[in-house]
């Protein structure tokens, strides 16, 4: 291996960003639907020939099940591969609404890298619009199936495999533009690549990649596994219904083992994790070597940094793989489910695991996590417009982001980096419905010394009959506080004033009638009453926090106006502080569900 030159390392980096950016930027400005170019969720990642991820800004799926399935002796320039079969996409597609585009770069003939986007559309079949059924027991009632198939040849598209595919969907429309803008956008980005390597040689930059990700390794080893003290930690959280069953606690555990001499120096065993669930929420990530998990998990141990600002410089690309060693329960449970289960609703098991691992990095380093939050969940309507065509609202809201060692929780945020909500003003041009609100969720967060981040208030006045959509869960569980902080609200929706569960497909809206979707708020690191009373005042005065919450959470009595009055805050704290709080808090709605283990057998002990 060459050694790279570090002028060179900088260019080659700087450009692998800025064409990451430039690939994603392409596909926003000419996508259809309003998933992709409004909500923006999707991802661009760049990879090397050895299937090595080398961006870090975002997560992105794998090359693995492409190249398995089509050596790269077999790929021409012009090519564009295509998947979305959970089952054969290795563990880096999660459900079927997830497309994959899949770009070779050449050099010299040869190919060298690859180009890759894949985003969350509107439909690809299946029992209910926006392919996510809530009932589904088998992954053939969530849409179609399209296994790795190289679906431009040379430059030429398959017409064949488009016409099946936008066949299969509610969205025809959407789906065929959304999938050009993604071909499009990855082969431009690819010419874009490939001109790297024509001005500085293979063996030049393919030296800069091993630097790159080298770098990575380093850094991540020194500057934050360094953190963790070598030992034995576990730490577990659930998902709370799966569409099928009555509503029960499915465990999600990690057993982490830190030995700060072993080449894979975190060892991340999912034993005790329960079995796979009838209805959607598994997700099938125990493929090779879990490597889309290993990514996924990593962005949790910026949170060691020395600083939020250090944090923020830290990207993760393929470089943390090394790391990490990973131990699957055997097949048959919520992350080794067995084909045909249905995994759509997947997103309560891989994103709840963010959560697990940062429970038990703050019970190993004595509270230097965040507290628990918000996870993606997928409301919305559908129906017919006045002009009698089908149409799909379906948005991704955020919650609260969990309290810091140092900081409050971020109000609204969302776990897929760079997403967004549906903007009102478009939202009501394009769909039958009014936003009669869209604010901050009153109370929402999670008490602490630093309060957990607010939820959405959003109100929807349909202005047609409809069907109510949704995908969600904390809907009866709270996002857990850290270190004496309490736990934020969960999730909840009503139809003209009836409470929803959080996975329900049809539920009929009449014209008139208010959708009121209040999604959840972040936990809350430390206790309550350490919280600087004025801090209590101005979040009163911001809205965030109510007069009565004020004084029942926080213990701050208020005289004239806003004015904090110290002694009679200073009496009602010592009254309402319990002599030693837990680490933990799950809020009031733990343990109130059948058929999970007991709370006891979970050792809450930081």
């Amino acid at each position: 291996m060459s050694l790279a030159d570090p002028i060179l390392i900088e260019i080659v980096e700087g450009t692998l960003a800025s064409v990451e950016m430039e690939v994603e930027t392409a596909i926003a400005r000419t996508a259809r639907s309003p998933m992709i170019r409004d909500a923006h969720d999707f991802r661009a990642g760049i990879h090397d020939v050895r299937l090595r991820k080398l961006t870090g800004r975002s997560y992105s799926a794998l090359v693995q099940p492409i190249v398995r399935d089509f050596p790269v002796e077999t790929m021409n320039p012009g090519d564009v591969f295509f998947h979305n079969d959970v089952y054969l996409s290795e563990g880096g597609i999660g459900h079927l609404p997830d497309l994959c585009v899949t770009v070779p770069v050449f050099h010299d003939g040869q190919v060298v890298a690859f180009v890759q986007a894949f985003g969350h559309h509107d439909d690809i079949g299946g029992a209910c619009p926006g392919s996510m059924p809530s009932g589904a027991r088998s992954v053939f009632e969530e849409g179609l199936m399209v296994p790795p198939i190289r679906l431009w040849d040379r430059g030429v598209p398959n017409d064949a495999a488009l016409r099946i595919m936008t066949r299969n969907s509610r969205m025809p429309d959407s789906l065929a533009g959304d999938l050009d803008a993604e071909c499009s956008a990855c082969l431009m980005g690819a010419r874009r690549l490939g001109e790297l390597f024509d001005r500085y040689g293979r063996e030049a930059v393919e030296a800069c990649f091993d630097a790159i990700l080298a770098k990575t390794t380093e850094t991540f080893r020194r500057e934050l596994l360094a953190k963790i003290p070598e030992g034995v930690h576990v730490w577990e959280d659930y998902a709370e219904h799966d569409g099928v069953d009555e509503p029960r606690l499915h465990a999600q555990r990690i057993t982490l083992t830190v030995d700060h001499a072993a080449p894979e120096p975190l060892v991340i065993d999912f034993t005790g994790t329960s079995p796979q669930a009838k209805g959607p929420i598994n997700h099938a990530g125990d493929y090779a070597d879990g490597v889309f998990l290993k990514k996924w998990l990593a962005p949790i141990l910026r949170n060691l940094a020395d600083t939020p600002e250090r944090m923020a410089e830290l990207d993760v690309n393929e470089g943390v793989v090394p790391l990490i060693k990973m131990v699957f329960p055997e097949k048959g449970t919520l992350l080794t489910p067995i084909f045909p289960a249905p995994t759509n609703a997947r997103t309560f098991v891989i994103l709840r695991l963010l959560g697990v691992l940062a429970g038990v990095l703050a019970k190993a380093t004595g509270g230097r996590m965040p507290a628990d939050q918000e996870t993606i969940r997928y409301t919305g309507v559908y129906g017919h417009d006045a002009a009698g065509n089908d149409y799909l609202m379906r948005e991704v809201l955020g919650g609260g982001s969990g309290g810091r060692w140092y900081a409050d929780g971020e109000d609204t945020i969302h776990v897929v980096p760079d997403s967004r909500n549906i903007p009102v003003e478009f939202a009501e041009a394009r769909w039958p419905l009014r936003v009669e609100r869209l604010g901050l969720a009153v109370d929402s967060g999670g008490p602490g010394r630093y309060r957990g981040g607010l939820g959405y208030d959003k109100h929807i006045r349909l202005l047609r009959d409809a069907s109510f959509m949704s995908i969600a869960d904390r809907s009866i569980l709270s996002c857990w506080g850290v270190n004496g902080g309490r736990a934020g609200r969960p999730f909840v929706v009503t139809v003209n004033g009836v409470e929803m569960d959080g996975l329900v497909d049809d539920f009929p809206v009449r014209e008139g009638e208010i959708v009121r979707v209040r999604t959840t708020g972040g936990g809350g690191w430390g206790s309550p009453f350490d919280r600087e009373p004025l801090c209590v005042a101005d979040d009163v005065r911001d809205g965030k926090v109510s007069l009565k919450a004020a004084r029942e959470d926080y213990g701050v009595v208020f005289s004239a106006g806003l004015d904090v009055d110290e002694a009679a805050t200073e009496a009602l704290r010592a009254e309402l502080r319990v002599p030693q709080e837990a680490f933990f808090d799950r809020g009031p709605g733990f343990p109130k569900l059948s058929g999970g283990r007991p709370h006891a057998e979970v050792d809450l002990r930081p």
